[in-house]
């Protein structure tokens, strides 16, 4: 059971999120600010984060950046009728994880809450499971049935990223950015031979693979 916490000044858009979260099996607590959202914080667990941008006392954007200098992996999603590029701009420099606009699909919403939480669930566990296979962040191993694959850190990391997201295409310029940082002086063409590597070294395998995107990047694509 995981909890959700609710954050909006908006009586009936709280009572609305609340009804269609706890429907779909979730605990949910309210606040109707930022600080209320904070002091519901000190007392009680809470798995993800629903708020709103516009809100009295100290805004959605505030809050997330306070969220994010003490819970980093905590998922976020946040939600405004603000629907211009820069408004989502705004949210993601933030530090929310996603973000949708009103009015509220609660089908599109419950997705995207599922995927957040099952991502956060990725991250604290430090491991990916594909059949038999199983990826291992703090050892740097990929494990199929008896057999066990140290890799060096940067594939270790390009992989882990990739099947994090499985189906979501990836720049090398994306890539480049979170494995090797921003300032590297590495060109990005590391990264296709990186790729390679991977890829050769995985060649044949059921569970996964890597799919180069023609003009765009890359992508996994798990098959079990």
């Amino acid at each position: 059971m995981f909890n959700i916490l609710v954050v909006d000044d908006d009586k009936n858009t709280r009572l609305f999120l609340k009804a269609v979260l706890e429907d779909a099996g979730y605990t949910v607590y309210t606040a109707n600010n930022g600080v209320d959202a904070l002091n519901v914080m000190d007392s009680e667990h809470v798995d993800l984060v629903v708020l709103d941008v516009m809100m009295p006392i100290m805004d959605g954007y505030e809050l997330t950046k306070i969220l994010r200098q003490s819970q980093d992996n905590l998922p976020i999603l946040m939600i405004s009728a603000k629907q211009l590029p820069k408004d989502k701009h705004m949210g993601f420099l933030a530090g929310t994880d996603d973000y949708i606009t009103k009015p509220i699909d609660d089908e599109e919403m419950l997705y995207r809450i599922k995927a957040l939480l099952r991502r956060a669930k990725i991250a604290s566990e430090h491991k990916i499971f594909i059949g038999d296979v199983v990826l291992d962040y703090d050892s740097l191993t990929v494990t199929k049935g008896s057999e066990i694959m140290e890799l060096p850190q940067k594939e270790f990391l390009l992989l882990f990223k990739l099947l994090s997201y499985p189906g979501k295409i990836f720049t090398r310029i994306q890539l480049m950015d979170e494995i090797w940082g921003a300032d590297s002086e590495t060109g990005w063409e590391t990264v296709t031979v990186h790729i390679g590597r991977l890829r050769k070294r995985f060649e044949g395998w059921d569970e996964f693979q890597i799919e180069a995107v023609r003009g765009l990047g890359y992508k996994a694509v798990k098959k079990q």
